[in-house]
C-alpha cells in the first residue's frame, strides 16, 4: 500500500473516531416537558417576575411606535423639543438622511445626484401637514424604496430627527408673521 494512502486514511479513521454522536445529541430537555429534578415536575424554570427580554421594554406604544392605541400616527412629539434635542436630530439627520433627502429636506441628497430614485421633499403640502408621527414610523419601518433604520437609528434619535424635519419645515416655510414682534422690529431695521 502507497505510504501516504496509509497515512490519509489512518487520518480518517482517527478524525472519525474523535466525532462521537453523544457529542452531537446531547443530553437536554424541551421546553416545557416533564422532569422529576424539579419539585413542580416541569424541566424549565419560570421567569422571574417583570422579567422583560432585550430589546422588548417597548411599554410606551405611542413612543416607541410612533401611533397611538387607535393606530393612527401620533400628533405632537412625546418629548418636548429642546436645543439639544434639534442639534443632535440635525446630526442623525445629516448622517442618515441627508445622503438621499438633501441638507435641507427638498429630496435631492448625493445618491439621488448619482440616480437614485428621489424622495418626496419635506416642503411638500402632504409632508408639511403629516403628523409628527409619520416621520418616525418611516424611520422605524421604512417606506417605498427606503428601508427601516430602526436597527441603526435609536428611538430618541428618531424623535430627534422628525423633530429637526419639523424646524426644516418651518425655516423653509416659515414669514416675517412668525417671528415674534420684538424681534421682528430688530430685522426691519436696518
Amino acid at each position: 500500500m502507497n505510504p501516504l494512502r496509509a497515512i490519509f486514511v489512518a487520518l480518517v479513521v482517527v478524525a472519525g473516531l474523535g466525532c462521537r454522536p453523544d457529542m452531537y445529541n446531547q443530553p437536554r430537555y424541551k421546553t416545557y416537558a416533564e422532569d422529576r429534578f424539579f419539585r413542580d415536575g416541569a424541566s424549565a424554570r419560570p421567569l422571574p417576575v417583570h422579567t422583560v427580554a432585550r430589546g422588548h421594554a417597548d411599554l410606551d406604544t405611542e413612543y416607541f411606535t410612533g401611533l397611538t392605541d387607535e393606530g393612527k400616527l401620533v400628533e405632537t412629539l412625546p418629548q418636548p423639543v429642546t436645543r439639544a434635542m434639534l442639534q443632535r436630530g440635525r446630526e442623525r439627520f445629516d448622517i442618515y438622511c441627508a445622503v438621499c433627502h438633501g441638507r435641507t429636506g427638498e429630496g435631492n441628497g448625493m445618491i439621488v445626484q448619482r440616480g437614485f430614485p428621489a424622495p418626496p421633499s419635506y416642503h411638500t403640502p402632504r409632508l408639511r401637514t403629516a403628523p409628527v408621527g409619520h416621520f418616525y414610523n418611516v424611520i422605524t419601518n421604512g417606506y417605498g424604496v427606503m428601508y427601516s433604520y430602526a436597527a441603526r437609528v435609536e428611538p430618541d434619535d428618531r424623535w430627534a430627527i422628525a423633530a429637526y424635519i419639523r424646524a426644516l419645515q418651518l425655516a423653509q416655510n416659515g414669514t416675517v408673521d412668525d417671528v415674534p414682534t420684538a424681534e421682528r422690529t430688530a430685522l426691519q431695521t436696518p
